[in-house]
């Protein structure tokens, strides 16, 4: 099990590939949603519409985690998330993610949309990494 991002667990998180963000709810149980992301360095970039439980859990409580999974071979990053609220950063943020994701038409078609929407961009700050299925 790794301990640290070697540059094959890099590889794989800069793929576009689902993550599964974890939050704590209000009494204590995990709240679960699947997410955009981007490794940026030693953080996870991530961004969501101001409002929904994932980011009401993290200003109460920043620890979280994303587990971003690929038949058996798997990342869990866990640490604690900074909320961003400047619509700037948070619309430029939420643009490079749908580009990383879809077609330039089908990005183009969503960003339109997210520019509606009061955005706010998560920076999972990387403090453990749990991995399997890759070389040691």
């Amino acid at each position: 099990m790794a301990t640290r991002l070697t540059a094959a667990l890099r590889a794989f998180l800069e793929e576009p590939r689902f993550g599964v963000l974890a939050t704590i709810d209000p009494d204590g149980l995990p709240h679960q949603s699947v997410i955009w992301y981007l490794l940026e360095d030693d953080t996870i970039l991530m961004n969501t519409a101001r409002g929904r439980v994932k980011e009401r859990n993290l200003r109460r409580d920043a620890r979280a985690s994303l587990c971003v999974a690929d038949g058996y071979r798997w990342v869990t990053l866990r640490g604690a998330v900074e909320l961003i609220d400047d619509q700037t950063i948070a619309q430029a943020d939420i643009a490079r993610l749908a580009y990383h994701y879809q077609t330039p038409e089908a990005a183009e078609r969503n960003i339109a949309r997210f520019r509606t929407q009061q955005r706010v961009t998560l920076r999972l700050h990387i403090q453990q990494v749990l991995a399997e299925g890759f070389e040691a």
